[in-house]
This record gives C-alpha cells, sequence and structure tokens, in this order.
C-alpha cells in the first residue's frame, strides 16, 4: 500500500510563506506522478502542481510563479514550496500518487489518475 502523509499546513499572513511536504512510503520505485491538491470549503478540488517520473512539472495558472514543487530526499519527499500566499489559497492541501504507464500508441508517458491519497493538511491565509 502506498501511504502518503503530509506535513507544514498552517497560519500565515498575506504575502507569507509555507513549504509543504508529502512523505511517500510503500511504493516501489518506477514510474509516477506525485500532485497537490487543494480543496477550500465549498469548492472543487483542483491540482496545484505536479511532478512526473521524467522530473516534468505543471501549475494551475495562479500557482504559476509562486509556487514550486519538487523531489527532495530521493523521490521519498514531494515538495510544495509557496510564496506570496493570498487569502485566496486558503484550503485543505493534500499530496497524490498516480502511476505514470507508457501510452502504446504515442509512446510517451502519461499520468493515470490519482489513486493513492494523504489526509491533507490545512493551510490558512489571512488578511
Amino acid at each position: 500500500q502506498v501511504h502518503l502523509v503530509e506535513s507544514g499546513g498552517g497560519s500565515v499572513q498575506a504575502g507569507g510563506s509555507l513549504r509543504l511536504s508529502c512523505a511517500i512510503s510503500g511504493r516501489s520505485l518506477g514510474h509516477y506522478c506525485v500532485a497537490w491538491f487543494r480543496q477550500a470549503s465549498g469548492n472543487e478540488r483542483e491540482m496545484i502542481a505536479s511532478v512526473d517520473s521524467d522530473g516534468n512539472t505543471s501549475y494551475e495558472d495562479s500557482a504559476k510563479g509562486r509556487f514550486i514543487i519538487s523531489e527532495e530526499n530521493g523521490t521519498d519527499t514531494v515538495a510544495l514550496r509557496m510564496t506570496g500566499l493570498e487569502p485566496e489559497d486558503s484550503s485543505i492541501y493534500t499530496c497524490a500518487a498516480a502511476l505514470h504507464p507508457l501510452n502504446l500508441s504515442t509512446m510517451t508517458r502519461e499520468c493515470s489518475a490519482y489513486q493513492f491519497w494523504g489526509q491533507g493538511t490545512q493551510v490558512t491565509v489571512s488578511s
């Protein structure tokens, strides 16, 4: 069983920074994607940032230039470094993992559905 545990959430003032960490265990090394999601109260869950097994990263538009996703300690930890936080960033942040299988038609790898999830960590940004 793949196990993901988030940490680093907390309360900050607008303009502040936080570093979230996702510790991953129980998963064999290979091709995978790891992403950070957030779901504020009353809102839909959205993907904020992701990194695949090739090291490619992607970001939700509002996160570009403010958030950085990175692999640390080999692939045991995926961090989300957030700067310039705004109240709109307040949410429960959850990390998740997905397989990154080869698409036989294109011979490229694509992230599958995210099936392994952590419990989330709360981020609150006050104005």
